[in-house]
Order: C-alpha cells, then sequence, then structure tokens
C-alpha cells in the first residue's frame, strides 16, 4: 500500500486509464481527442460529459475568451511578485487572488462560470508576470487568437504562432488535461470533499503539481537530451546510468507498463516540429536513440514527459514554463473532479496503520531525564 499502489480511492466517471483500453476522456480515445480537436472542446467534454456542438463551443470559448482580462488588483499582485520566483508560485498567488475579487458562490451555482474565467485568466497569469518581470513592460492581454493554445503562444512570444506550433500546443494541452486518480487530481478532490471553493480546489492542484515527482519530469527530460552533441554520445551516458543504477526521467509510469498511450502523438508532434528554422533536427534523433535504447534493455516505455519537454523547446518555451502550461491544461480535469466530487459528495478522510510508540504514561518536566 505505499503510495497508495492499487487502492481504489473512489468511483470516477470522467477519465480510465492503465485498464486495458488505453487513456480515454468521458470514453473518447486520447488520440482521436489530441488530433481531431481543440483544446477547448475537450475542456468542454470533461466539464460537462459530452463534447459540444458548434454553437455551444462558440459560446464556450467566448466566455474563455472574456476570462483573459485580469483586475486591476490581479494585475498589480502579479507586478508585486518578484522576478525570482517560482512560476508555480506566481501561478498559485495569482490565483488565490482572483479568487478574492471573484469568489465562488456558495451553493456552487456559478462553479461553470469561475472555471471557465479561470480558463482564460491561467495563460494570462503568466503571460503578464513573464513581461512585466522579464521584459519591463505591461503587455495587453487582448489577442485576436481565438483558441487557449494560440493565445498562450501569440502572447508568450509576442508574434503569430505557425500553425504546426498551434497544432501542437494544442494537442499538449489535451494530452495533459486529465489523467484519472493522478497525485493533483486527487488532491484537489481531497479539497472539494471538504465541500471548498474552486479557487482552493486549483491552488491545492497547482502546489501538488509543483513536485518534481509529478509536474517537472518533461523539464528534467528535455535538460538531459540537450547535454549531448550527438547521438553515440547520449548512448554512452545511458549505459553509465545503467551501470550505476539511475533512473532517466520521462520512462516507466506507475500506471502504464508496455506503452504510454500520449506517447506515440509526442513523438509525432516533435518530429513535425524538428522540421522548424529554429529548431534542431539533431536533438530529436538523441531523444529517438535514447528511448529505443532503454525500451530495448530496461523494457521501460517513454512516457509523454521524455518528448513534451522536446515538444516546448521546439517552440522556444522556457523550461520553467512547462509546468504551468500544465496547469493551464490539468486545470479542466480539476474541475470535472471537484464538480464530480462535490456533487456526490463525502469528506475524503483515510485511515493510516499506526507505527509509533505504544501508550505510555506522561513525565513531568521537573522528573525528565
Amino acid at each position: 500500500m505505499s503510495g497508495l499502489a492499487g487502492v481504489t480511492a473512489g468511483q470516477s466517471a470522467i477519465c480510465t486509464c492503465g485498464l486495458g483500453n488505453g487513456l480515454n476522456y468521458r470514453g473518447y480515445d486520447i488520440a482521436d481527442l489530441a488530433l481531431k480537436t481543440d483544446f477547448e472542446e475537450v475542456a468542454y467534454l470533461l466539464l460537462n460529459g459530452e463534447l459540444p456542438n458548434k454553437h455551444e463551443l462558440k459560446m464556450f470559448q467566448r466566455k474563455i475568451i472574456a476570462g483573459r482580462e485580469l483586475p486591476i488588483s490581479v494585475k498589480n499582485v502579479l507586478k508585486s511578485i518578484p522576478a525570482s520566483s517560482h512560476p508555480m508560485d506566481v501561478m498559485k498567488t495569482a490565483t488565490s487572488a482572483l479568487g478574492c475579487i471573484e469568489p465562488e458562490a456558495e451553493d456552487f451555482s456559478d462553479q461553470m462560470d469561475k472555471i471557465t474565467r479561470l480558463l482564460g485568466a491561467f495563460p494570462s497569469f503568466l503571460v503578464y508576470w513573464h513581461h512585466w518581470h522579464k521584459n519591463g513592460k505591461e503587455i495587453d492581454l487582448i489577442s485576436d487568437e481565438t483558441t487557449i493554445a494560440g493565445y498562450i503562444l501569440e502572447r508568450l512570444k509576442e508574434k503569430k504562432p505557425l500553425d504546426v506550433e498551434v497544432k501542437a500546443m494544442n494537442a499538449m494541452l489535451t494530452l495533459y488535461a486529465e489523467h484519472e486518480f493522478n497525485a493533483s487530481t486527487f488532491a484537489n478532490r481531497i479539497t472539494a470533499s471538504t465541500l471548498s471553493d474552486i479557487y482552493s480546489c486549483m491552488t491545492t492542484g497547482i502546489g501538488t503539481l509543483k513536485g518534481p515527482l509529478h509536474g517537472g519530469a518533461n523539464e528534467v527530460a528535455i535538460k538531459f537530451v540537450l547535454q549531448f552533441s550527438d547521438v553515440n554520445e547520449a548512448l554512452k551516458e545511458v549505459d553509465e546510468l545503467f551501470a550505476r543504477k539511475e533512473k532517466i526521467m520521462g520512462f516507466g509510469h506507475r500506471v502504464y507498463r508496455e506503452l504510454d498511450p500520449r506517447s506515440p502523438i509526442g513523438h509525432q508532434l516533435a518530429d513535425e516540429l524538428k522540421e522548424l528554422e529554429t529548431s534542431d533536427p539533431k536533438l530529436y534523433d538523441i531523444a529517438a536513440a535514447v528511448r529505443d535504447k532503454v525500451k530495448a534493455e530496461k523494457g521501460l516505455p517513454d512516457n509523454i514527459d521524455f518528448f513534451g519537454g522536446l515538444i516546448y523547446h521546439y517552440m522556444e518555451i522556457e523550461r520553467l514554463y512547462y509546468t504551468p502550461l500544465f496547469i493551464m491544461s490539468r486545470a479542466a480535469g480539476w474541475a470535472a473532479h471537484a464538480f464530480e466530487q462535490r456533487a456526490n459528495n463525502r469528506i475524503i478522510r483515510p485511515s493510516s496503520e499506526y507505527t509509533g510508540p505504544e501508550p505510555r504514561e506522561f513525565v513531568s518536566i521537573e522528573d525528565r531525564a
């Protein structure tokens, strides 16, 4: 039971993973969703249980776009957060600040309005803080980009993104949107089970996601790939890591034993992005060679984080921003779970196995040796 491995902690109608049928959101295969829909369709699906029709999607997108602008007080909070702060702490603090200004109704009657607001605001938190502290200016949060994927890229880099970049970002948002009772989602559900507000659920998820064993794997994976000048050097280092019995981040998974169903999509996206003028195709070759060697010699498949870091690198996104992008995606899953938990609630309060001392007599401080 270490780490609750193998323990069924609840019921959910949102997602299946590792049950013999790959990864499904509300019954839909992840490959279809990642490559055939916009992320907004997927977010709507997770939150409402069904894919939207054209009118429903248009209305949903309008609400998200309207949520991009931030109150002056939140902007002032973002300005006051030091440039040296971890971007995940920036996201957490801005979420709390918005929750103070625009609280959720106590009966949760406006919960859908709050999460669509947050889906619009999450990218704005990051780009506003980034440009204020990195470029010394107050970025305009209004954009012609209609999708979250396009908005993130356009506002962060202040230039119109390429279609291949928007496709990749859109797919990555979908691939990371939901994953059953992972650490951050389960933590989010615990908060929801106390009947706390949606902002508290989101900040719980952000705090859990910040840990390197959960949200930061793609940062470490791309750092590993970038240190090598060619395939041979990389494979030699892999041999040395094997000899020292050290792990390579981005391989193996708690749930998937044979294949992470998100990984083939990651391979495809990275393969397409390597053709950009600003990309270094050699990095893809190094990553592919390492992937094949680890699988052949250790039987460990790569997970989405291994090529995920390369995808973001090819789009020229700062490494510390990879996990905040995870928030912008997983927020849809977190909210779906919070809604589900609060709708049929019983507070989550497991028991522990006690390993401390047996009952003993109290000794006053005067008589203690």
